[in-house]
């Protein structure tokens, strides 16, 4: 027989009984905007001619959807977003502050470069086996990874990014492409595992994945869980991702092979997307262990830095020594997080911003100097200044802002992490990243001289226009490389708040946990 109780059952406890603001449904929106637009463009399938139209205009919508979320969280603080209504910890939270923002805020931008630049890169062939789905299902995932305020969420966008990296990877087929899946699939996978391992882990010592729930509670179980542990294992894991060193030889031996856009938009996101977890997790979560990991990791991101211009050094391949010099960025990131502090964070941040564009856009010049000279080979290329003059500035541009020069980019994160690891007495951290800096400016003045400067002898230069949907993209990222270089104060200003509040997150915490709600 049924009991029944005339008490009211309260739910206050567990479940958000208000209505939610609108403005704040843009935390979720970016992942379901690319759900959404993959789903129409796998409807639309056998109407490949619409693919590129849907997509470009679907990531322009992305760039906007971000650019508002950006300014939501500028003003009101990081914004919480709970799935079926369930406050943390029961349910699944999109938790997003200024660091998550920015992040997703360059990701579409750099993606949508990719859009229009996929234009002229990606035949029918390439539209048909799925290029353009791929990509909203890549820029879900990374745009989930981005915002996400959950490990094991976190987990599950690392996932859709790697599925969706397998399908770009082999489109086409071509065996080199098969051989670069293969290297790039099994240690992505190694990684995947490890992140897998470390979060059931993490579960069995907190009993919850929400990343502010974990960061409330690390101080009490400081003394009794195995902490270091855990740390260790995600900085295995995600260093994999980010291609540190020594686990970094994946990727220039898989990123020179697919289509030269699918090259850059690989280069520009998802090493950024293991960083970001690093940072978040290290910083935020763990900041007493990285305290105690600070030299283990200075170490590998000194020898990443020296090992990926070493590799640049030696090639001739042009995607082959922009795969090297992603790697030698990786390790300039990796200093900041191991300096810690604002100087050394926000200079890891920063850097992570500038290299998602700039190394998109040179991979799209090593498409182009293909283009123009027939080959990605600097040692049989030469002559493409005199080819077109606007694209061999533009490429002059871009190598000057990785190297850190002045007025590019490049140059502030560099002094931020140069000043931040001389204020701690890392002297030879900062001596690593000044040579890393020089090294790269040799690495690239090289390729430009062989590739644009050099005439053949008695060769004869004809002009050649380039098509707008390939110099376009490229021109917009040089130019805002050059215009972060000349007035850097807006987004400088951006990630010292940025770097703060993952430093002192409490503001982050109450968005999850707000006063009076569940303890």
């Amino acid at each position: 027989m049924a009991v029944t109780t005339s008490s009211p059952v309260d739910l206050s406890a567990a479940l958000v009984l208000g209505p939610t603001a609108f403005a704040d449904w843009l935390v979720i929106l970016p992942v379901a905007w690319c759900f959404a637009i993959g789903a129409l463009l796998v409807m639309l399938r056998r109407v490949i001619g619409l693919h590129p139209i849907i997509a470009v205009a679907g990531l322009a919508g992305l760039v906007l959807i971000d650019a508002l979320l950006l300014g939501h969280v500028a003003a009101k603080g990081p914004v919480t977003m709970v799935m079926g209504r369930w406050l943390p910890p029961f349910g699944i939270a999109f938790t997003v502050d200024l660091t998550g923002a920015l992040f997703a805020l360059v990701a579409a931008i750099v993606a949508l470069a990719g859009g229009i630049y996929s234009l002229a890169d990606i035949n029918d062939g390439g539209r048909r086996y799925g290029f353009y789905p791929f990509l909203m299902l890549l820029m879900a995932g990374v745009s989930g990874a981005f915002l996400t305020g959950d490990i094991f969420n976190l987990y599950v966008w690392f996932e859709v990014l790697l599925i969706s990296s397998f399908g770009l990877l082999v489109l086409g087929s071509e065996p080199e492409q098969i051989d670069g899946t293969v290297k790039y699939g099994f240690l992505n996978l190694v990684a995947t595992t490890l992140f897998l391992v470390a979060t059931g882990y993490l579960y069995a010592v907190f009993g919850t994945l929400n990343m502010a729930d974990i960061a409330r509670k690390a101080e009490g179980l400081r003394g009794s869980a195995p902490l270091m542990t855990l740390t260790a294992v995600y900085v295995l894991a995600f260093g994999m991702k980010a291609a540190a060193f020594p686990v970094n030889f994946w990727l220039p031996a898989s990123y020179h092979t697919p289509r030269v856009v699918v090259s850059a938009l690989f280069a520009g996101l998802l090493t950024k997307v293991g960083i970001y977890a690093l940072i978040r997790v290290m910083v935020m979560l763990f900041p007493v262990e990285r305290e105690e990991l600070s030299f283990v990791i200075a170490l590998a991101g000194a020898l990443t830095m020296v090992v990926g211009v070493l590799g640049a050094l030696a090639q001739t391949d042009f995607r082959r020594i922009l795969g090297y010099l992603v790697v030698s960025g990786i390790g300039s990131m990796l200093a900041g997080i191991a300096v810690g502090g604002p100087g050394g964070i926000g200079g890891a941040i920063f850097y992570a911003l500038h290299s998602m564009v700039v190394m998109t856009g040179l991979y799209f010049t090593a498409g182009i100097a293909a283009r123009l000279g027939g080959d990605s080979s600097i040692a049989t290329v030469s002559g493409l200044y005199r080819k077109n003059v606007g694209f061999a500035a533009l490429t002059l541009m871009l190598c000057f802002a990785v190297s850190g020069l002045p007025p590019f980019s490049g140059f502030w994160p560099k002094v931020m992490l140069v000043k931040a690891s001389l204020d701690i007495g890392a002297w030879w951290l900062a001596a690593t990243l000044l040579l890393a800096g020089f090294c790269t400016v040799i690495a690239t003045g090289r390729l430009f001289l062989l590739a644009y400067w050099r005439d053949e002898a008695g060769a004869a230069v004809e002009t050649v226009r380039l098509p707008s949907a390939v110099l376009a993209p490229l021109a917009v990222l040089a130019l805002l490389t050059l215009g972060i270089g000349l007035y850097p104060e807006p987004l400088l200003a951006t990630i010292r708040s940025a770097a703060a509040g993952l430093a002192e997150p409490s503001a982050y915490l109450n968005s999850v946990f707000p006063a009076g709600g569940l303890q």
